[in-house]
C-alpha cells in the first residue's frame, strides 16, 4: 500500500446511485467542497437494470440512461391479470452503467473519483482517515454508501435475469410485466419480471422474496419454464444479471455510530421494504443532502418516513407469517388502485385516499395480528 496521504473535505465511499449522484450535484455547486469518490469497480462491471416510475420531466432528464419506457404494466396470477395505464407516470428501466457514466462526466475539480478499494476507516479527533489499497484520505466528513448489513433471517429480494433476443416478435411489447406469479411458490414469494425493450429484445428475471438465496440454476430453470409456458423462444442470451436487495436491514446503533461517518443511500434505509424499489428515494435524499451541504448542514436526511417504514414492516411481517396470502396481497393491492394511484403508491407518494383503498382491500385479520406484534415489540 502506498503511503500517499491526501486531505479532502468529503470522502464518498461507493460510486453507485447515491455516491455518484451526490458527487455530481456537489460538482455543480458554485463552490464545490473538495470531494473524492472511492469506488473499486467500473460502471460496466456493476451494470444492472434499475426500475422506477417517473413523470415526464424526470423521464426526460433520465433519457441518457433509459433502456425502456412503458405507459402500461401488468401483474398476473393463476386467476386474473391486472393491467394499469397512466398518462401521468411511465415505468422506466435504466441502465445503471449509463447512468453512472453520465454522473462521472459531470464531475469537475475539486470533485474527483478514484478506482480504489477501502480497507479501513480510522476515526481521528476531528477527521476520519480512509485507508484504501493505494492511498489514504483524511476527510472532515465521510458518506458511506456501501451495501447495508443484512439481518440473519431477514427478507431479501434476490433475482437472476437474462437479456434475450427472441426468435419471433413478442406480443404486447408495449406492456411491462412487473409480477407474473404463475411460477413455483414453494420456496417463497416468486414471480417473473419481464420487460420488452423492443418486439425482439426482452429482459426476463426470476425474482424471489424470501430469506434464502437459491442456486443460479434454480432461477435459470424458472426463466426457461416461463418462456416455454409463454411460447417465447430465445434466439440468443445476450447477458445475465444477478442481484440481492435487502428488505430488512440492521438498524445502526446510534450509540456506536461515529459522528463523522454517515451512511447514505441503501445503507441508510432508502430501500422500500415492501417492494425493493430505491432509486427515487435515493435521488430525493441525495438532492436534499447536497443542498444542505451547500448551506453548511452535513446531516443526512431520512430517506423514507418512519410511518411508511412501519407500514412496510407490517406488510413484510404478513408475508413471512402468512406465505399462503403472499401472492394475493400484491394482486389485491393492484386491483384496488388505478395506474396513477399505483404509481404514487410504489413511489412512496400515496395519498390518504390511496392508502384507504389498499387497506380496504387487505385481509384484516393477518394485518391486525402483525400490528399487535409490532406494538408489542416496539
Amino acid at each position: 500500500m502506498s503511503n500517499n496521504s491526501h486531505e479532502v473535505d468529503i470522502a464518498i465511499i461507493g460510486g453507485g446511485n447515491a455516491g455518484l449522484t451526490l458527487a455530481a450535484q456537489l460538482a455543480a455547486q458554485k463552490c464545490p467542497p473538495h470531494t473524492v469518490v472511492i469506488e473499486p469497480q467500473t460502471p460496466d462491471q456493476r451494470d444492472c437494470s434499475w426500475g422506477l416510475w417517473a413523470q415526464a420531466p424526470q423521464a426526460e432528464q433520465l433519457s441518457h440512461s433509459t433502456k425502456g419506457r412503458w405507459r402500461r404494466w401488468q401483474l398476473i396470477d393463476h386467476h386474473s391479470r391486472v393491467t394499469h395505464s397512466s398518462d401521468q407516470y411511465s415505468y422506466i428501466s435504466l441502465s445503471s452503467a449509463d447512468y453512472l457514466r453520465h454522473c462521472t462526466t459531470q464531475l469537475r475539480q475539486p470533485v474527483t473519483q478514484v478506482q480504489e478499494s477501502v480497507s479501513a476507516l480510522k476515526p481521528e479527533q476531528d477527521r476520519t482517515r480512509v485507508v484504501t489499497d493505494q492511498n489514504q484520505y483524511s476527510a472532515k466528513t465521510v458518506y458511506d454508501s456501501r451495501p447495508p448489513k443484512i439481518v440473519g433471517n431477514g427478507l431479501q429480494q434476490h433475482f437472476l435475469g437474462w437479456h434475450i433476443y427472441t426468435q419471433q416478435p413478442l406480443e404486447d411489447a408495449d406492456i411491462a410485466t412487473l409480477m407474473d406469479f404463475r411460477v413455483d411458490q414453494s420456496r417463497g414469494l416468486h414471480f417473473i419480471y419481464a420487460l420488452p425493450f423492443s418486439d425482439r429484445h426482452l429482459l426476463v428475471e426470476s425474482t424471489m422474496i424470501s430469506a434464502t438465496i437459491e442456486s443460479k440454476d434454480w432461477y435459470r430453470q424458472a426463466i426457461e419454464g416461463w418462456l416455454h409456458q409463454n411460447n417465447i423462444q430465445a434466439a440468443e442470451i445476450i447477458s445475465e444479471e444477478i442481484g440481492v436487495i435487502p428488505m430488512d436491514t440492521l438498524a445502526t446503533d446510534k450509540q456506536t455510530r461515529q459522528p463523522l461517518i454517515a451512511p447514505i443511500g441503501a445503507a441508510s434505509g432508502a430501500v422500500r421494504r415492501s417492494s425493493g424499489y430505491a432509486f427515487q428515494h435515493i435521488q430525493q435524499q441525495v438532492s436534499q443532502l447536497a443542498a444542505g451541504i451547500e448551506q453548511g448542514n452535513r446531516s443526512v436526511p431520512t430517506p423514507i418516513s418512519s410511518r411508511l417504514t412501519t407500514m412496510d414492516k407490517i406488510f413484510n411481517g404478513v408475508l413471512i407469517s402468512r406465505p399462503d396470502l403472499a401472492v394475493s396481497l400484491y394482486m389485491r393491492m393492484a386491483k384496488a388502485l388505478n395506474g396513477d394511484q399505483f404509481s404514487r403508491f410504489m413511489l412512496g407518494k400515496a395519498t390518504i385516499g390511496d392508502w384507504l383503498r389498499v387497506i380496504a382491500a387487505m385481509p384484516k385479520g393477518a394485518f391486525l395480528n402483525q400490528l399487535v406484534k409490532q406494538l408489542t415489540h416496539a
